[in-house]
């Protein structure tokens, strides 16, 4: 993923997903691709084919705002998806010269350690930063050093703790689709994407797909070992003055099943120590492993 022509990437993932008659199109006869032709696109959004070939082929990469808008529409992107491929023209950011260390402020971690519901830290690249006692309960991976996307890939264990562990991994990626914006090329994301997709196929063919989906809010649906099923909001709050972190949040509707789970997984955290700091470094963790996936 080196990031040297990503609108034409883009653009190419989400032709493939259109099929003709979404868009009005006859889909009979025989077709070399899957998906929409270069052709059908350029016709759609009114522009020439020659230029849409240039913008796949990365050989024009300066498209209008109106014709990035254009080509959204017969690409049926959302809201989101559409931001992103606009934001993809604009200068890419600079990097500074070595990675800069995420760290949570202060009030942060009073603050985590306070609430009574499971609440962790979790940094642009989905890193986890902090953690309290409850959200250490809920899962194992919810230790400082700890990347969510590679546990929700690699470790079969965490795995099992998600009955909706397919659709929280599509938009996981899409999650990560959409920080990586208009530098996709970033050494920490590229080592991150580059080791996923080695070990997880499951994870090469989502992030093919270019799905982007901003980070927010869902219903989490957990299969806890020790207290059993529980469906728990999962709140996703930015944090001022962090650059990219974000403060993820669990709880339950008041007085459900869900509740009583979640209030006996805090007696069984009882005792727990507060949040741990931030290691130097986000650590790998041990012992990860595919599981094959049928989905």
């Amino acid at each position: 993923m080196d990031g040297s022509n990503v609108i034409g990437d883009f653009l190419r993932a989400r032709r493939e997903l259109v099929r003709p008659e979404d868009v009005g199109l006859g889909g009979g006869g025989l077709r070399r691709v899957p998906g929409l032709r270069r052709e059908e696109v350029a016709l759609l959004a009114g522009i020439s084919s020659d230029y849409y070939l240039r913008l796949e082929q990365g050989r024009d990469r300066n498209p209008s705002v109106q014709v990035l808008e254009a080509l959204a529409g017969v690409l049926r992107l959302d809201a989101d998806a559409t931001a992103y491929l606009i934001g993809l023209v604009g200068p890419r950011p600079r990097r500074a010269g070595r990675p800069v260390q995420e760290r949570v402020p202060g009030h942060v971690l009073q603050l985590i350690d306070q609430l009574p519901m499971p609440a962790l830290v979790q940094g642009k690249y989905l890193d986890v930063l902090a953690a309290n006692a409850m959200a250490r309960a809920l899962s194992p991976n919810n230790v400082p050093g700890v990347n969510r996307l590679r546990a929700a890939f690699l470790d079969p264990e965490e795995r099992e703790l998600h009955r909706d562990w397919q659709t929280a991994t599509v938009n996981a990626v899409a999650s990560l689709r959409a920080v990586a914006g208009p530098d996709p090329g970033d050494p920490r994301l590229a080592a991150l994407v580059g080791e996923l997709s080695l070990k997880s196929e499951r994870f090469r063919k989502l992030w093919a797909r270019h799905d982007v989906h901003r980070r927010e809010g869902a219903l989490a649906r957990m299969r806890h070992p020790q207290v059993g099923d529980m469906d728990l909001y999962r709140e996703k709050l930015s944090i001022d003055g962090a650059e990219g972190q974000v403060l993820v949040v669990y709880h339950a509707e008041p007085g459900s099943e869900a509740a009583r789970s979640l209030a006996l997984l805090g007696s069984l955290a009882a005792g727990t120590a507060g949040t741990a700091a931030r290691p130097a470094a986000p650590a790998r963790a041990d012992g990860d492993r595919e599981r094959t996936d049928g989905g």
